[in-house]
């Protein structure tokens, strides 16, 4: 009997004492891990810790491979628009001339054939160059050399003096001087030297655009009404042969030339009517950015700026501004009467006022604008 009850015991502390290791192999395990996490977390802490790190920062870095990923495609995309704006325009021409321009002549009076052929040929001039300029033209970039170069604060990827209205472009990768907004459909910067030939190039391709809608309305009418009696033929044609009544004649069918012609009108005017929508409300709000002298970024920045110093009972003054008629004067070069002639309504490659990098007054404003800020 005592026998027994000593391997009991026996066995009893042998277990107890297995548990004691257990538990303090778990905890040296528990100690361990949290050991390592703080160290790791003190690591990583260590290597990354900035000062001036915030959410916004976080969610840049977070976001860095999309940014990545979009600026690379839109590079390539920006040949593609392009190629597109190209293909889409030339079709158009190509309609006009092989399918509209026989009929105006055969139908219209001397008097609106002069018309249609000199506005459609001076827009359809000024579409190409203006795209042509706004395309090839650099928008202007700061130069290389910074020793003279005043700058009024530091891009921080250039790592370099950024002089006033300039704003880095993550697609072209460099900054650009009094920098619009970036198109794909120039694939180019729109800037300094470029912004005019950018708005001129818009404003014109509006502007036949709408001309091509109106002038081609009735011919629209005309050409959907054919389409839709190929149809109902079409239809009929295919109930005669189900039905096989060899004694009634067939209706006629269109010949391939007359589907083409009633298409290609419908195109026109379809694509011509959705063109002059979307790029008439651009144009507007690029004409409404340009009376008020600022750019697409600037209006966001000189927003944020009216709201602050509204709430300390300051009015905020654009110094880039020089009233409506004298942005306008400014924007387009015209420092003189005839240049409303030879530089707005011909092409023409003059250079914009100043070099982008200081601002002083234009030679064409007729009075200074009040100071940045007033109380």
């Amino acid at each position: 009997m005592r026998s027994r009850q000593r391997m009991f015991a026996a066995v009893m502390r042998l277990l107890l004492k297995c548990l004691r290791l257990g538990r303090r192999r778990r905890f040296k395990l528990l100690r361990q891990a949290e050991q390592l996490w703080h160290y790791g977390h003190l690591c990583l802490r260590s290597l990354l810790y900035n000062s001036f790190t915030n959410g916004d920062v976080v969610l840049d870095s977070l976001f860095e491979p999309v940014y990545w990923l979009v600026d690379h495609v839109t590079r390539w995309f920006g040949v593609v628009f392009v190629a597109l704006v190209i293909g889409l325009t030339s079709s158009i021409v190509a309609i006009v001339y092989i399918c509209l321009l026989p009929l105006i002549l055969q139908t219209y009076t001397p008097a609106w054939i002069c018309w249609h052929l000199a506005y459609g040929h001076w827009n359809l001039i000024m579409i190409v160059f203006h795209y042509y300029m706004a395309i090839t033209t650099s928008p202007g970039h700061p130069p290389q050399a910074k020793d003279d170069l005043t700058g009024v604060s530091i891009c921080r990827k250039c790592i370099a003096p950024k002089p006033a209205r300039t704003h880095h472009c993550s697609i072209c990768n460099r900054c650009v001087l009094k920098m619009d907004h970036h198109c794909p459909w120039l694939n180019n910067c729109v800037g300094h030297y470029n912004h005019r030939y950018f708005f001129s190039f818009c404003l014109f391709m509006t502007m036949g655009c709408i001309y091509c809608s109106i002038s081609g309305w009735e011919m629209f009418r005309d050409a959907y009404a054919a389409i839709e009696r190929m149809k109902l033929l079409e239809k009929e044609r295919l109930q005669v042969a189900a039905n096989q009544t060899y004694y009634q004649t067939p209706p006629p069918a269109f010949s391939f030339r007359q589907r083409a012609f009633h298409k290609s009108v419908v195109y026109l005017w379809v694509l011509c009517s959705s063109v002059a929508l979307a790029l008439g409300a651009l144009t507007l709000w690029h004409a409404a950015l340009i009376t008020r002298g600022e750019t697409s970024i600037e209006r966001h920045i000189n927003k944020k700026e009216r709201q602050r110093l509204q709430k300390k009972g300051k009015v905020f003054r654009n110094p880039y501004s020089y009233g409506g008629w004298d942005n306008w004067k400014v924007f387009l070069g015209v420092d003189r009467p005839r240049h409303w002639i030879t530089r707005v309504l011909l092409p023409s490659p003059h250079l914009p006022h100043g070099t982008g990098l200081s601002w002083d007054l234009p030679p064409c404003v007729t009075k200074q604008r009040t100071p940045l800020l007033a109380i």
